[in-house]
């Protein structure tokens, strides 16, 4: 993704390509989503990033189903918790994603970054998560569980009163400032902050 995004830049902006970096690193720092800083300030097509960017992608090639992350979302209670998705992708990106992964069925809606309306709303705006908020349906705030692998997004869903989980994968450095109370390497590991809202055996919580 980085690469097209690279090369959109280079494309669109009439860039060297080492600026093009420079250029898409500021806007992705500034704002959580390249695309934001191109609408803003190059009145870029979202719709055009994202047929040349996201829709670009050979995912059929890079993701494959699952079956671990799946058997942690069906071992969350839903009697107790609703699972939504939240991205600033675009929507047909997002559906594209989980369907691959094959968790597709297990989520009851998204709330995505529509990139057919302007301004952009998106990650880590606060009128993203109040979106994501109303769409899904929460009741406060306080009761809303995020996880996420964007430093910046976690500090601000934190600061909005969220559960809030930073995803930091196995091999990247670890943050000199914590962005959230919570922080995993591998998403299982919601088991041991969460073990509520999962499903009980035989009495015991599972994980």
């Amino acid at each position: 993704m980085e690469k097209l995004i690279n090369k959109f830049f280079v494309k669109h902006l009439s860039l060297e390509p080492q600026d093009a970096q420079m250029l898409h690193r500021k806007y992705y720092t500034e704002y959580g989503l390249a695309i934001e800083g191109l609408t803003r300030h190059h009145k870029i097509d979202p719709l055009e990033f994202n047929r040349e960017v996201d829709d670009a992608l050979p995912l059929d090639d890079i993701l494959k189903p699952a079956p671990q992350l799946r058997k942690m979302l069906e071992d969350i209670d839903r009697s107790k918790v609703r699972l939504w998705l939240l991205t600033n992708a675009y929507v047909n990106h997002a559906k594209r994603v989980v369907k691959l992964l094959q968790v597709d069925d297990l989520f009851e809606g998204v709330t995505y970054c529509d990139y057919s309306k302007m301004p952009l709303i998106c990650k880590p705006s606060q009128d993203m998560y109040e979106k994501a908020e109303i769409e899904a349906g929460v009741p406060s705030s306080a009761q809303c569980y995020f996880v996420d692998d964007s430093h910046l997004n976690c500090k601000h869903a934190e600061a909005r009163g969220w559960n809030t989980v930073h995803l930091v994968e196995p091999g990247l450095p670890i943050p000199r400032i914590p962005a959230c109370k919570y922080m995993v390497h591998n998403l299982d590991h919601l088991r041991v902050h969460f073990p509520q809202l999962f499903k009980q055996t035989d009495g015991t919580q599972t994980g």
